[in-house]
């Protein structure tokens, strides 16, 4: 297993972040990638990655896409 570390990024109080991260761990585990996942609700920190809308993904220290939430089947691709 590959192992990277992964964060989800997202506002306080939000069902999207919930169902993101379900996805997030989904496709992890039908792609054999071992992660890390981390909620982030701090909102400086949400801001210092950048992220104007939530929830987003973001990839070693790299977001990957914000504002909406993917299905596990599409985050695959962002978990390579």
């Amino acid at each position: 297993k590959k192992k990277r570390k992964k964060e989800e990024v997202t506002g306080e109080r939000q069902k999207k972040k919930k169902i993101l991260a379900e996805e997030v761990t989904l496709a992890a585990k039908e792609m054999g990638v071992e992660i890390e996942l981390e909620k982030v609700t701090d909102f400086e920190k949400i801001i210092g990655f950048g992220v104007m809308t939530t929830p987003a993904l973001v990839v070693d220290g790299k977001v990957m896409f914000s504002g909406k939430v993917l299905k596990a089947e599409a985050l695959k691709e962002f978990l390579k």
